[in-house]
């Protein structure tokens, strides 16, 4: 199966505090490398020891040794993390870049898995499976109509490459279902959502997170941006979480000239270590603009960091996460794993941009909603930060550490055409449910438009906004003529977009969203404007 975050629930492991990833790969097993540690003969030992021989009941050692290292990790701060043997080969997909399945992106429509698309060349493709079938069966057991949980059904469909998995097709127009067997195979995970021009000279392009080949796939997409004209580049790191540092100072490299400083880690038993810029950036010159949010951490703002630092572009949204720890691998003989937190990292001014995590891991990251609460979402001035956390970048800039990066030009939250009734629709989930359906309904039809402008053209004729409130109204969600007449606008371009990538993947999508994305259109009216 594609992983595409669109369509499946991320699967990463519950010791991934949030959704933060941590900043560098952990090997699996199979790679061979591993950290071992000798028996201990220290208190804890021997507290284990006098359990197993003397408690009441017996007991299972290892069980209370996996439920007591994740409390001891705890105490230390929020990103060091133990990884059950389990759970690690989920947690490392997002930062290697592919996993082992069957190449398809699907959704659950009607307690039904509807194939939404299949990888090109990939092993679904090749055996003939297609957008719109639904699946019946995995092996021999049913799962239409079983309410088996998404996360659950990747795993059935997931598995070690070369080994095959039997599939029953239900295919419209087919009076019987079709059985196929698919040969599992590496099936890639995109980390560069989209890249694309916006107007003549002005390229974007969204990163989700920071993988082995995101470094690849970015300068893939800048080469075709400027084979297409572009001078000028958004970047986009909004809700882009983390992942492998070295993915995010390779496009650091990108931009800024040889010998400047990208960032520099230190730790009590780490001396300080230099990553600087090399002679091979391939946008040393061009305007930049590069957007965070509040969920941008990590090697996001690593990257961030290291532009504004540098004098080299704007940063623009709403301050950033604020983890600045840096994490080392360990391996243990089981095949768990652990993340150990062993040096902070700065930006090129000296800057750390950790936030305070003294009180615990909880208030660590409900710190997000007490910003909201704050009001620091919509008015930049209600950030307050002591003199001792400022610093001063080359070019006579005042930048902040102690807890994210502070975007050079603040733009609030936009809850501009939100109502009730768009809420209503949103949170129950039927602007999605209704997409999918709309395009199995039309698959036929639209099939046949090859770009957006024209798929764009002819959603435009479909009435779309009569049909969906109908819809919603069907499943509980009455009309409601203030509400409907507020979000109008927003409801009509999410279902176009949600329908776009249904047949365009994300290059039906992105564009259509930015028609309401107020941040990207400020970029995007600032950088032209240079």
């Amino acid at each position: 199966m594609k992983y595409n975050r669109a369509y499946l629930p991320l699967i990463i492991s519950a010791g991934i505090a949030l959704g933060i990833l941590i900043g560098f790969y952990m090997p699996h097993p199979d790679t061979g490398l591993s950290t071992t540690f000798p028996a201990s003969g220290d208190k804890m030992s021997r507290i284990l020891d006098i359990i197993e021989s003397d408690y009441v009941d017996t007991i299972d050692r290892n069980a209370i040794i996996e439920e007591a290292i994740p409390m001891m990790l705890r105490k230390l701060d929020p990103h060091s993390v133990y990884i059950p043997a389990r759970d690690l080969a989920e947690a490392n997909e997002p930062l290697q870049g592919n996993f082992d399945g069957i190449g398809v992106s699907f959704n659950t429509i009607t307690d039904t898995v509807l194939i939404i698309s299949t990888i090109p060349g990939g092993p679904s493709e090749k055996a003939g499976i297609m957008a719109g079938d639904k699946i019946i069966y995995v092996g021999d057991s049913l799962i239409a109509g079983k309410g088996i949980a998404d996360e659950n059904i990747v795993r059935m469909l997931k598995g070690p490459r070369g080994t095959r998995v039997d599939l029953k097709i239900a295919r419209k127009g087919v009076p019987e279902l079709i059985p196929f067997t698919i040969v599992r195979d590496k099936i890639p995970i995109f980390s560069v959502d989209v890249s694309y021009m916006m107007s003549d000279d002005v390229g974007y392009i969204k990163i989700s997170n920071f993988a082995l080949n995101t470094h690849e796939e970015f300068q893939q997409g800048l080469r075709e941006l400027k084979g297409q004209g572009m001078k000028k580049l958004i970047l986009d790191l909004r809700s882009n979480s983390g992942g492998v540092m070295d993915a995010a100072t390779m496009i650091a490299d990108q931009f800024l000239p040889e010998g400047k400083l990208i960032v520099f880690t230190m730790g009590k038993s780490k001396p300080r270590q230099d990553v600087r810029a090399t002679s091979h950036g391939e946008f040393e010159e061009g305007e930049l603009v590069i957007l965070i949010d509040e969920w941008s951490a990590s090697a996001s703002e690593i990257l961030a960091g290291a532009v504004q630092d540098n004098d080299r572009g704007t940063i623009m949204g709403r301050r950033s996460f604020g983890k600045g720890l840096v994490q080392e691998p360990v391996m243990f003989r089981d095949g768990s794993g652990m993340r150990l937190t062993i040096a902070r990292y700065y930006t090129p001014t000296g800057r750390s941009i950790q936030k305070p995590y003294d009180e615990g891991v909880e208030k660590y990251y409900e710190e997000l909603g007490a910003r909201y609460i704050h009001g620091e979402f919509e008015q930049a001035d209600s950030i307050d930060l002591p003199d001792s956390l400022r610093f001063t970048t080359p070019g006579g800039k005042t930048v902040y550490g102690g807890g994210g990066i502070m975007p050079d030009i603040f733009i609030p939250l936009d809850t501009t055409g939100i109502s009730d009734y768009f809420i209503s629709v949103r949170n129950s989930g039927l602007l999605l449910r209704y997409a999918l359906k709309y395009t199995e309904d039309n698959r036929e039809a639209m099939k046949k438009f090859r770009d957006l402008s024209s798929l764009d053209e002819w959603l435009s004729d479909q009435d779309l906004m009569a049909k969906f409130i109908k819809y919603a109204s069907d499943n509980g969600i009455p009309p409601d003529k203030e509400g409907i007449d507020t979000s109008e606008n927003i409801l009509y371009i999410q279902l176009k977009a949600y329908i776009a990538r249904n047949m365009l993947d994300s290059k039906g999508f992105y564009p259509l969203w930015e028609k309401i994305d107020q941040t990207l259109l400020k970029a995007l009216e600032y950088i032209e404007a240079i």
